[in-house]
């Protein structure tokens, strides 16, 4: 029976101190999970188990999230061509020549700018609310789109509402239809680590820089559509952020993804942690890993 339960390291890629939980077989095949705003790998710690059974599960933490490290002399640069940059520094680390992509969130534009750069390397495909074309975003988005056309220091300081522990609680429960299913210490763990030193105006960089994964969701299509990998969109349609046209949206350049709506919110696997996993092991049977 292979070691389900994941182990917690630390490894040197592009300079960062790059934290990751790891479980499953060293030999299988290897599935990288890849987190969003405003969590980390901890936003995997129900699905590893479930995935490990059968695939070598790897959850990095990026620069600026969880517990992974950035030393100040690095001067590092908060964008997400610098995560991309990072994360592929890390698939090389490690070693992985191949791997089944789970993206979420920021971890779409992350693992997709990989994905583009490297499609010989990726089997397959989860979308979990990663979002890949315009009509994916929401209303909820407007006061960012409105700091990205002028990033002026009041509409900065304008969206620090984004950055409290109100807000990441309600991204965790806003669409569920029991919130007592969502663990109370996931938004506490989350908000607790953006008040570290200095995190604030990072996560206010990476919010500018956002509207430069728009302008590469041609780039992202283009892959969907030429290399036609096996994909699962599976997404909480009550998610504010991400909506359902921009799953739906993944038929137009790969008309074999497979969409599938489920009744939560934006942190889907918080209330349907077993339903994404079976889906995950049926794409992934599918796909030949």
């Amino acid at each position: 029976m292979p070691n389900i339960r994941p182990a917690f390291h630390t490894v040197e890629a592009d300079g960062v101190h790059v934290f990751y939980r790891e479980a499953g077989p060293k030999d299988a095949p290897v599935m990288l999970l890849l987190h969003g705003f405003p969590t980390s790998s901890h936003m995997f710690r129900e699905l590893i188990p479930l995935l490990a059974t059968k695939y070598r599960v790897i959850a990095p933490d990026l620069p600026g999230f969880g517990f992974t490290e950035v030393p100040a002399g690095r001067d590092y640069v908060y964008s997400f061509d610098s995560l991309a940059l990072t994360m592929d520094a890390f698939t090389r680390a490690l070693g992985l020549e191949k791997y089944a992509l789970y993206v979420f969130d920021y971890g779409a534009p992350t693992g997709l700018r990989l994905a583009a750069a490297h499609p010989e390397r990726v089997t397959a495909l989860v979308s979990q609310n990663g979002n890949a074309y315009l009509e994916g975003l929401g209303d909820a988005w407007a006061p960012l789109r409105k700091y990205w056309a002028e990033p002026s220091a009041e509409n900065r300081d304008a969206i620090r509402v984004m950055l409290t522990l109100e807000t990441t609680r309600w991204q965790y429960v806003h669409g569920v239809a029991d919130p007592s299913q969502v663990a109370p210490e996931t938004w506490q763990l989350d908000h607790a680590l953006m008040q570290r030193p200095g995190n604030g105006e990072i996560q206010l960089d990476l919010f500018l820089d956002y509207a430069s994964n728009l302008a590469l969701y041609p780039r992202f299509q283009a892959f969907f559509r030429e290399t036609q990998v096996p994909t699962l969109v599976i997404w909480g349609r009550n998610d504010p952020f991400f909506i359902p046209p921009g799953a739906e949206a993944f038929r137009r350049d790969n008309p074999n993804a497979v969409v599938k709506l489920l009744d939560t919110g934006h942190f889907a696997l918080e209330t349907h942690v077993d339903t994404i996993a079976a889906e995950i092991h049926v794409l992934l049977e599918r796909a030949g890993v």
